[in-house]
């Protein structure tokens, strides 16, 4: 039986400064000492656009605009015996840097912007390496 029987909702943003993606290294689970899009969870009366850029600011400090949905993707977390314990719904945006430097707060390790290739090397989930590429062709369109 799953822990939490109802799925969460997240929500993240890939934003591009030029050629280059923020990047933040989760210190709590799920995913904690991985690479990853900022993100978290949406709040009640939020909406997912409002959320993303909210957790931007809370992970990193910096200040962005969404551009586009890049899409809506589930994430199981599994035990030993391959059950399910949690459910996300995540929520990604691509979004546009407006200010400021990163500096990891909040639940962030650390927080970085980075070109594609240096994420290539990196611990993620596979899910992350498409929204990355599929947002940077978004924000290239705008």
């Amino acid at each position: 039986m799953a822990e939490n029987p109802v799925p969460i909702v997240g929500v993240g943003a890939a934003v591009w400064k030029d050629d280059r993606v923020l990047m933040v290294r989760r210190a709590n689970e799920p995913g904690a000492g991985r690479w990853s899009i900022p993100g978290g969870k949406l709040e009640f009366g939020e909406t997912t656009s409002q959320a993303a850029l909210r957790e931007v600011v809370e992970e990193t400090g910096i200040v962005c605009q969404t551009v586009a949905l890049v899409g809506v993707y589930d994430a199981y977390i599994r035990d030993a015996a391959e059950r399910i314990t949690d459910h996300f719904c995540l929520v990604n945006y691509a979004a546009r840097w407006l200010s400021g430097d990163p500096v990891a707060g909040d639940d962030a390790l650390e927080a970085r912007f980075m070109i594609p290739a240096e994420i290539d090397g990196l611990d993620i989930w596979g899910e992350v390496r498409g929204v990355i590429r599929d947002s940077r062709a978004l924000v290239s369109q705008e």
